[in-house]
C-alpha cells in the first residue's frame, strides 16, 4: 500500500460519523464578580468574560442541559444580574434545563448566579446564601494630616463628592448609602423569590446575609439537592458526555505575556483576597 493509500484509508467516510452522543455543557463561573478584571485574569466574572463560554455551551446540537459550576464569593450586583439574565435568555431560547453546582462558595452574587438555574445543587461542605448587600472602603483623612498633605477637591453639584475617602464621613452620605443598599437588597430578595418560589422556607434569617453549608441550605430551600456535578449529571443524563465550554483567553494571555506589576494590580489582589476571606478562604 502506498503512502497516499495509507493516508486515505485513515480519513473518515462522509456520512459515517458513528453515533453522536448527547451533551451536557459545563460553564465554569469562578472568581469575584467585577466589571474591571485584569487583562490576564480569568478568575473573575462579568458578562464580557463569560459571554463566549455561555454562547458555546448553548450551541451544541445534541444539548441535553447546561451545568453552571459556580465558585464565587460575589461582587458587583449589576454584573451578577447581567450574567444571570443572559443565562436565562439563552436557556429560554434553546429550551434546555440549566443546573447550577456550588463548589466552595456560591454566596452573595455567586448565589444570584446560581438562581439563574432551574435547579441548584451543592456539596455538603459548600457555603451557600449570603443574600445581602455589602460595600466597604477606607478613610484617609488622618493619613493626609499626618504627612501635611492638603486635599483639593472641586465639584459642581452638592452631592458629587459623596463618600470621598479623603474627606470626613458625613452622616447624610451614610444614610444615602444605606438607602441604596436597602434597594439593592430588595432586588436581590425579589430575584431569589422569583426563581426559587415555594421551594423556599419561611425562615426568619433567610435574607439576613447569613451563609449556610449544603445540607442546611437544602433544608432552607436555597438548593434542590446535595451532590457534585458528575454525580448528578451522571444520574440524570447517563448517556450524555460532559463538554467544558471554555471562554476565550484575554489577549495578553494568548500572547503568553505576564501582567505588569502595578499598584492598581496589587490593590485588586487585596480586594479579591478580602472577598474570599469573608468565607474563610
Amino acid at each position: 500500500m502506498s503512502v497516499t493509500d495509507k493516508l486515505t484509508s485513515r480519513l473518515p467516510v462522509l456520512g459515517d460519523r458513528g453515533e453522536r452522543k448527547d451533551v451536557v455543557a459545563v460553564v465554569k463561573l469562578h472568581g469575584v464578580i467585577t466589571p474591571t478584571p485584569s487583562p490576564l485574569a480569568r478568575g473573575s466574572i462579568n458578562l464580557a468574560t463569560v459571554e463566549s463560554a455561555l454562547t458555546r455551551a448553548f450551541d451544541h446540537d445534541r444539548l441535553k442541559a447546561v451545568a453552571l459550576q459556580i465558585n464565587s464569593p460575589g461582587g458587583a450586583p449589576t454584573q451578577s444580574g447581567l450574567v444571570a439574565e443572559r443565562i436565562r435568555q439563552l436557556a429560554d431560547e434553546n429550551q434546555v434545563p440549566v443546573l447550577a453546582f456550588a463548589e466552595d462558595v456560591a454566596a452573595s452574587g455567586g448565589y444570584w448566579l446560581a438562581c439563574a438555574a432551574d435547579e441548584i445543587y451543592a456539596h455538603r461542605t459548600s457555603m451557600v446564601g449570603s443574600i445581602g448587600v455589602i460595600s466597604g472602603g477606607f478613610g484617609f483623612t488622618g493619613l493626609l494630616e499626618r504627612f501635611g498633605i492638603e486635599r483639593r477637591l472641586h465639584t459642581a453639584g452638592s452631592n458629587k463628592s459623596r463618600l470621598d475617602p479623603f474627606s470626613p464621613e458625613k452622616p447624610e452620605d451614610v444614610a444615602w448609602l444605606e438607602k441604596m443598599h436597602s434597594q439593592l437588597h430588595e432586588l436581590f430578595v425579589g430575584w431569589v423569590k422569583q426563581r426559587r418560589g415555594d421551594r423556599l422556607t419561611d425562615a426568619e434569617d433567610l435574607f439576613t446575609g447569613d451563609v449556610w453549608l449544603g445540607q442546611k441550605a437544602l433544608e432552607l430551600g436555597l438548593i434542590d439537592g446535595v451532590g457534585s456535578l458528575r454525580q448528578v449529571v451522571g444520574k440524570r443524563f447517563p448517556d450524555a458526555e460532559i463538554s467544558i465550554a471554555e471562554p476565550k483567553k484575554p489577549l495578553l494571555a494568548r500572547l503568553g505575556l505576564s501582567a505588569p506589576a502595578a499598584a492598581g494590580a496589587l490593590l485588586d489582589a487585596v480586594s479579591t483576597k478580602a472577598a474570599w476571606s469573608r468565607y474563610g478562604l
